[in-house]
Parts: structure tokens; sequence; C-alpha cells
């Protein structure tokens, strides 16, 4: 088969290195369509896939997504696309409306986690579940990769198929291989080496709600206690300034974007989470693949990884005092850290790649076909 890869921007196609891999293994030709504002990932390239550049904007009322949806509309006849495989939300429209008339094309679009949630703004539900319910009858394969948005397809949606993948794969012998003197990498962080590490990663934004964990930790007051945040955004002067408020001062540590995550993970003690909204999080993924106990918020996406009092507690989102309290358990409690932390890398193995990509493949055989 010809295939077609659609995301809204390059960044995001990194995800899908390992599934592009398998289909070429398994004889197709896979080519890329997305936003090139930064070069896509080399690996793709060099694995002879042809790249084009489709101008989406990230806003679905930006007026350029009608060019992109032309172009993007061209470029699918003109090459004689198979099966257009697309991801993210402004692509996904897009790639729908572009070939609801060509009957030779079957469209797979991977939702990595719907706009409307239990809990979501009503708002979310009136625009995006509107356009999803919409444009499902014009998806020839819906996949989905949470429980909760697997259900939730099922009883409303008209797509030809819905599936459940777990995700995108997680390699986990990338994690089991990784070897840390960890005490030399907590005085590389410029952390104590006998203090407990409280590890986030993910953009400091509104969403990710790094606030939560900063508040819970100054309501605690133990001094042993480090917060160490890995990731960039517009919330970094916020955060700052409310570790200094609350007198935590270099306790809470913002790095930044970091290529050795696998290795602070091993320098840690446990991992929150305490995002609003989440598909189904890599970075919570690969903490568990390291072995460590989380606390995070109790939504979808992350219910389907952290089973509560077993590999960590759920809490809601904005339960400051929750927050503290399960970080707490675990700081006090070596055995909790020995027992949930093991018990994560038991349950992530359902989310590894080579499972991931099995299922995949089943989906492309038996969804495909005309």
């Amino acid at each position: 088969m010809k295939i077609l890869y659609v995301t809204t921007v390059s960044d995001t196609m990194g995800f899908f290195t390992s599934h592009i891999n398998m289909l070429l293994e398994e004889g197709h030709t896979v080519d890329m369509a997305c936003n090139i504002g930064k070069p896509i990932n080399q690996e793709l390239i060099d694995l002879g896939c042809n790249a084009y550049n489709i101008e989406f904007s990230r806003s679905p009322v930006n007026p350029s997504n009608i060019v992109a949806y032309k172009n993007l509309k061209k470029l699918i006849i003109e090459k004689g696309y198979d099966v257009v495989h697309t991801h993210t939300p402004v692509a996904s429209v897009c790639v729908r409306l572009a070939c609801k008339k060509l009957k030779n094309v079957r469209v797979m679009y991977t939702a990595h986690g719907f706009h409307f949630y239990k809990g979501a703004p009503l708002q979310n539900w009136l625009i995006y579940y509107s356009i999803e319910k919409w444009l499902s009858k014009y998806t020839d394969v819906l996949i989905t990769i949470n429980q909760e948005d697997f259900q939730r397809a099922k009883k409303s949606f008209k797509a030809g198929a819905i599936e459940y993948l777990p995700g995108v794969g997680i390699d986990i012998n990338k994690f089991n291989n990784v070897a840390v003197d960890k005490a030399e990498k907590r005085r590389e962080l410029g952390l104590p080496k006998d203090s407990f590490v409280v590890l986030s990663v993910g953009e400091l934004n509104k969403n990710k709600n790094h606030e939560t964990i900063i508040k819970a930790i100054a309501q605690l007051g133990n001094s042993e206690i480090y917060y160490v945040i890995c990731g960039l955004g517009p919330l970094e002067g916020n955060l700052k300034r409310l570790a200094n408020e609350l007198g935590l001062g270099d306790r809470v540590k913002l790095l930044g974007f970091r290529k050795d995550i696998n290795e602070i993970f091993k320098a840690s003690d446990i991992f929150v989470f305490p995002s609003f909204r989440e598909g189904l999080s890599v970075a919570l993924m690969e903490s568990m693949a390291c072995g460590l106990p989380v606390v995070c918020s109790h939504i979808r996406g992350n219910s389907d990884l952290i089973h509560n009092n077993k590999g960590g507690f759920l809490i809601e989102s904005s339960d400051v005092s929750g927050f503290a309290e399960a970080i707490n358990n675990i700081t006090d409690s070596k055995k909790l850290r020995l027992t949930y932390g093991q018990y994560n890398t038991e349950i992530i193995q359902g989310f590894n790649m080579t499972n991931v990509l099995q299922k995949l493949k089943k989906i492309y055989y038996s969804r495909t076909k005309h």
C-alpha cells in the first residue's frame, strides 16, 4: 500500500518513527505531510520517506488552514495514496474533508485524546464533540488510545471501525538499560545526595498544572524534598515566582529541555503528574518503565496507566492537600516506593512498543482493505 502520514506540525511526526518503520518493513511506501516548521526527524528521511510541507496552523480558525486543506487534497490525489493516516486535531479535520469524496482512499485517524472528556468545559463539548461526531462518518478507522475515548467513540460515533491501541508505544529496553550513578547525577543537577527528589516532565503551561505540586510541597514543610521539572513553556517565570513566594527557593529546579530524561528518571524518587487533561502520556509511561512510584491527577489516560494504591495515587487535579498527603505517604515509606515502582514496571509491559506495533499491524491488515 501507499500510505501518507499526516500531522499538523513536524515535531509530532517523530512519535511515529517506529510505526512508519514497521510499515516500511512490511513492504509499504510511507510519505509524510505536515507543517515543517522544524526539521523532520532525520531518521524518517533516512528511511526513504518523502516529506511534504503543508502549512497547517495549530489554530483551528486560522485562514491558512483553508490553503493547507486544498494543498493536502491536491497531494493525496496526485500521489494516489491508498491510506491516509492522520494524527492531531487540525490536520485530521483537513484530511477527512479532503478525502470524503475520494472512493479509493482509506482514512485512518488516531485520536491522541479528544478535547471533550469528563470534566471538560461546555464549550469543548459544543464545538469539538460536534465536529468529531460529524467527521466520524468520513473516517474508515478511528483509533483511540485510552479507554474513556474508546467507549465514547463506540457509543456515539459512526466511523467504519473503532479500535483501541495502547498508546504510541514505549521502548522499555531503552530505560532498562540505563545505568546511572545516582549521587553523581544529583550533584550534576544541583541536588543534595540525600534529598527526596520529586520529578515532573512536561511543558510549563496551565494544563500541566505544576503550580499545584509547588503548593503541595510548600504545604508539607519538608526541607529534604526537592521538586525537579523538565520542560519549557510560557509559565516559567510564574513558577519561579511562586516557588520564591512560598519559601521553596532553590528546592524547585526548572531544568528546561533535557536530552538526559532517562538518567533524571533514574536519579529521582517519585514522579508526579497533575495535568488537567491528557490522552495517554508518554512521560508518565516512561516514569513507569523506570520503576518510579507515581502521584498523578485522576483523569482520562492517567487512570489507564496508574492503578490507585497499587502503582501510586490518583488525586483530583486541583487538590493541593491530596497531592501533599500522597507525596508524604510515599516519602515516608521505602516499602511503598519499592512495591509501587515494581508494580508499574509490570503494568507498563502492556504498553511496550512491540505490543503496540503488533496491534497496529493487525488494524492495518484487517481494516484497510477495499
